[in-house]
């Protein structure tokens, strides 16, 4: 008796009665029922507590010690003397019709907050993919209510919905992800902005976004009081690409020795000077030694970081310029073209040197998103996409 009074404490559910416990490699099953007491009938409200029969009930239950666990019930019918009426015994763990426990179902949803796939969960919990699917389509999270302070955008490859890029609504300066939106269409994201007044989207004071022409346009659309800043990460890879492209250019020229030296140097060339070890150094000067433009590029490169240090918008704006005026001297196309674009995202650009917000904490989130498609190998269904995501970002922000 002792024995069973552990074991129903170790198992936790309320009132429950276990009689005895099965147990092999990969699985336990806890024979057991609930005390009998008095019922009120559904129909009259009579009290009873005369058993007509009973019938057993097989319940899924949470894994214990890495096995998955079985519940088999021995549930009476009770029978109304008023009116006749049989019904089952009362089982507060068990929602009636179901085949799970309460705490299963909550089990399954808390470990659907990970990158989990739904094949993954429903191996260890022994249900079936379906089951599980059926489960996480409860939980619900419906469009953001308000817009924040800080509105920031970004798309990512979700491949979803026969759609390529999905879009993330983030707000950077409290950390959490507000929506995920179907598609990067101008039209979608007018029609998406729409549901907001006029009040509600004058309370964004700064759109945190890409080079993207589209999101700048919706911007001046719709947040017209909103500072437009253009993330960092987005204009200093327009210089990294410039650079990687003059290497690629270069190491065309020479002997397959030289090409790969330049191309299993990548890596070495992009990272700034000052961060290098002697020996990196060392290789570094001796690729410069080969070619002038391949030298000269990278001076360009590292004097743009020069111009991320600065301090402020003032200096940023100074110390850009110049950057500019030498990169159109010095006659490499990819650099040229670089400063071209630079010109025409200037003020944004800038704007970032003021603020502090980025589109890091976004891009951190996109690649969280990427584990998750790539456990599941995609998703076809993109609200099922959408809540999974929201669902795992949900947990991590609270």
């Amino acid at each position: 008796m002792l024995y069973f009074h552990y074991t129903e404490k170790l198992i936790g559910l309320q009132d429950l009665i276990v009689k005895n416990v099965a147990q092999d490699q990969n699985s336990t099953t806890i024979f057991a029922q609930m005390p009998r007491k008095p019922h009120n009938c559904p129909c009259c409200h009579t009290s009873t507590d005369k058993i007509h029969d009973y019938r057993k009930q097989c319940i899924k239950d949470i894994p214990a010690f890495g096995k998955s666990t079985t519940i088999v019930i021995r549930k009476r019918r009770y029978v109304c003397p008023n009116c006749g009426k049989r019904f089952y015994e009362d089982i507060p763990f068990l929602p009636r019709y179901h085949r799970m426990t309460n705490r299963l179902v909550a089990y399954v949803i808390d470990k659907l907050k990970s990158e989990y796939s739904f094949t993954s969960v429903a191996k260890n919990v022994n249900l079936s993919v379906s089951s599980v699917i059926r489960i996480f389509d409860i939980v619900a999270f419906p469009k953001p209510r308000k817009l924040p302070r800080v509105f920031a955008i970004d798309e990512f490859k979700g491949n979803t919905g026969n759609i390529k890029y999905q879009c993330i609504v983030t707000d950077p300066a409290s950390g959490r992800v507000l929506d995920i939106l179907p598609e990067r269409s101008q039209q979608y994201l007018i029609e998406y902005l729409k549901q907001w007044n006029t009040k509600s989207r004058k309370r964004v004071k700064y759109f945190v976004s890409d080079m993207w022409q589209q999101y700048t346009d919706i911007a001046s659309a719709f947040f017209k009081n909103a500072t437009q800043i253009i993330d960092r990460y987005h204009f200093i890879r327009q210089i990294i690409w410039a650079f990687d492209n003059v290497r690629k250019r270069i190491q065309k020229i020479y002997g397959k020795e030289y090409r790969l030296l330049f191309k299993h140097s990548k890596r070495l060339l992009i990272k700034r000077a000052e961060k290098l070890k002697d020996y990196e150094k060392e290789r570094i000067n001796s690729m410069m030694y080969i070619s002038d433009e391949l030298r000269a590029a990278y001076h360009l490169k590292e004097a743009f970081y020069e111009v991320l240090d600065a301090p402020n918008r003032a200096i940023a704006k100074r110390l850009m310029s110049d950057w500019i005026l030498s990169a159109q001297d010095s006659g490499i196309p990819e650099y040229r073209s670089c400063s071209n674009t630079l010109i025409n995202w200037q003020t944004g650009i800038l704007n970032s040197f003021d603020v502090p917000y980025s589109n890091g904490f976004t891009e951190g989130c996109n690649n969280k998103i990427k584990v998750l498609k790539r456990n599941a190998y995609g998703y076809r269904n993109f609200e099922r996409f959408r809540k999974r995501i929201l669902h795992m970002f949900a947990h991590q922000q609270t």
